[in-house]
């Protein structure tokens, strides 16, 4: 017995990574998971690896910022699994530059992809979770749903370098308190981790040539220089990066019924950065 046995949960952005293992760890927890992914293929590997353990998942791939597509991953839950209750918005990337050099296209994309992506995705929840939510009161039972934003200590604090990532990530914080305001009546928790620096492909060390990722035909720089990540780990308290597994387990503590009385709130993953 699994502490989300018959919970349905969608995680954008879990074909790699963190959201991998956000999907995993929920899965492992007796969730039902649609997956998400770019590309077909990593999001295939998540749904075998979940499915080898025993879990079921389903795919909704595709990009996260085209506008149709909250009622896609919505749906996709509904009609494979008959119910929504978690939703974690996890997927994006960083596009980094100082502001004299940041482009209007630049800023826009993180926005899209960190701020109007969830929002789409909780507005085409919202009809399913205000009329479930409705009939479940007037049953008298309490049914708890969660949702989980990712965000990141840029988002808290700043970060040189990504006035396009901070503003979304920022942003993402009020929407968090705005909905736990809003849904609170349906007795969902609103919640947001804000992870420090966590070992994932975007944050690896790179040489001098450099490493990209492909987004929407653009090929974007990833990873750190070997001495920025130095200088990094010598700030956090714990004295190393936070594994994807311990993210996901930030994002886990959200979603078990202790968390029934915790909502609007922000927790840092960041071993005390």
């Amino acid at each position: 017995m699994g502490k989300l046995d018959g919970k349905v949960a969608l995680v954008s952005g879990s074909g790699r990574g963190i959201g991998r293992a956000i999907a995993l760890k929920l899965a492992s927890e007796g969730a039902k998971i649609v997956v998400n992914d770019l590309d077909e293929a990593p999001a295939l590997e998540t749904i075998a690896a979940i499915e080898n353990s025993g879990g079921q998942a389903v795919a909704c791939n595709g990009d996260v910022t085209v506008p149709d597509f909250g009622e896609r991953f919505v749906r996709a839950a509904v009609d494979a699994f008959d119910g929504l209750d978690i939703i974690v918005n996890n997927a994006g990337y960083t596009w980094d530059s100082v502001i004299q050099k940041m482009t209007d296209e630049q800023f826009q994309a993180i926005l899209d992809v960190h701020l109007m992506a969830p929002f789409r995705i909780l507005r085409a929840a919202s009809e399913f979770i205000r009329v479930t939510a409705k009939q479940e009161i007037e049953e008298g039972r309490a049914v708890y749903r969660k949702v989980v934003n990712i965000s990141s200590i840029s988002g808290l604090y700043g970060n040189a370098g990504q006035i396009n990532y901070a503003a979304a990530k920022s942003s993402l914080i009020g929407v968090t308190k705005t909905m736990a305001k809003e849904w609170g009546r349906y007795n969902v928790n609103v919640n947001c981790v804000a992870f420090g620096f966590i070992a994932t492909r975007m944050t690896e060390a790179i040489g001098d040539a450099g490493k990209t990722i492909e987004i929407a035909g653009r090929d974007l720089p990833v990873g750190i220089r070997p001495e920025n990540i130095e200088a990094i780990t010598k700030t956090i308290p714990l004295g190393r990066a936070g594994t994807p597994q311990e993210a996901a387990d930030g994002v886990y503590l959200f979603c078990t019924p202790e968390s029934n009385y915790i909502s609007g709130q922000v927790l840092v993953v960041g071993g005390g950065l």
